[in-house]
């Protein structure tokens, strides 16, 4: 399976700047897996796409303030930091820019109370630091760090919580798993009236979520990892909704991820945290969700991969092709899909 068989063409100007005034206004594209019907909606619609009894699922993971700005001691080098992983005892994985002036032993100062310095590097460039600080990290964190927008996105964004969902609770993630932008917790509250359960995990959202596939042939490629917890509460909730015959719906790509890995790991759906690295893309074979909400996604990346999998590559591609020609807004401030 080759790589460009996912390729489509986007005029720049649909890339999505900033998110809409409200997060439920956004459109919403409805699409039928099986037979590739098309309907034009607003997000707010959704609910009328819920069953009572069915089980909403959501990645509750919050965006970390990632990317510090320092500069290297005695010397006029400003440096850029991006956080990727808690590695523990004050360790990270980072992105370096300028990568070559930040060798092994190199620090890098951000203020008096937070420096790093370099103790690895790996073998795809990134780096292994060592913070020293005075004070809690997260706190000095909070002040000095900057919530990193993906670079498709130049405009600034003014409020910082648009780029968190309204029920983000656990820190760790780098990026916004951007499905869940679009509800309000107006409509969540209509959701669970209605009869839907609601069901939260949480997966620490990685760059390499976003990142193109590189390779020709689909299968050379190889996914980051990302860490998952699903406690035992929310565990019981989506298999009861399961065993009752109703629908488990993923918000977004991670997690559908989330689900998937853990029913390939146990077998079944039951409280489980770890690392997955699991790759969906066509031939994939679906365990545990029935419907996937998400957003449009980059040509020729995992994301697109996974959402072709749970429909096929011609239905997806057909339905990027009407979103294009009627003008609909693309990738973490764009619009939505609900495939069902």
């Amino acid at each position: 399976m080759n790589t460009e068989e996912f390729d489509y063409d986007l005029p720049k100007e649909l890339i999505a700047q900033h998110p809409t005034d409200r997060r439920d206004y956004s459109r919403m594209m409805v699409v039928n897996r099986k037979t590739g019907d098309l309907e034009k909606k607003h997000f707010y619609d959704i609910i009328d796409y819920l069953n009572p009894g069915d089980c909403l699922v959501m990645n509750d993971t919050r965006v970390i303030p990632a990317r510090l700005f320092g500069h290297r001691p005695q010397k006029d080098e400003k440096i850029e930091v991006f956080l990727l992983s808690d590695i523990g005892e004050g360790k990270w994985e980072v992105l370096v820019r300028p990568g070559k002036k930040m060798r092994v032993g190199s620090i890098c100062e951000f203020s008096d109370e937070l420096s790093c310095e370099v103790i690895d590097i790996k073998e795809d460039g990134n780096r292994i630091v060592q913070f020293k600080y005075e004070g809690i990290f997260e706190e000095i964190l909070d002040r000095l760090g900057n919530v990193p927008l993906p670079p498709y996105i130049s405009e600034k964004l003014e409020d910082k919580e648009r780029y968190q969902t309204v029920y983000s609770k656990h820190r760790g993630s780098v990026a916004a798993p951007t499905a869940g932008l679009h509800f309000t917790k107006e409509l969540l509250e209509k959701i669970e009236k209605k009869g839907i359960k609601l069901a939260f995990l949480t997966l620490n959202v990685g760059l390499g979520t976003f990142r193109p596939v590189s390779v020709d042939d689909v299968k050379d490629h190889k996914m980051h990892s990302e860490f998952y917890v699903l406690d035992k509460k929310n565990a019981q909730i989506i298999n009861e909704a399961k065993n009752s015959g109703h629908r488990i719906i993923a918000t977004g790509t991670t997690s559908t991820r989330t689900l998937e890995s853990i029913y390939k790991k146990c077998g079944k759906i039951q409280e489980d945290s770890g690392w997955t690295d699991i790759f969906i893309y066509p031939g994939f074979k679906y365990e545990v969700i029935d419907c996937l909400i998400t957003n449009f996604h980059l040509p020729k990346s995992t994301l697109i991969m996974l959402v072709s999998a749970f429909s096929s590559k011609e239905i997806i591609l057909n339905a990027y092709k009407e979103a294009v020609k009627d003008r609909f807004r693309f990738y973490s401030f764009g619009d939505s899909m609900f495939i069902y």
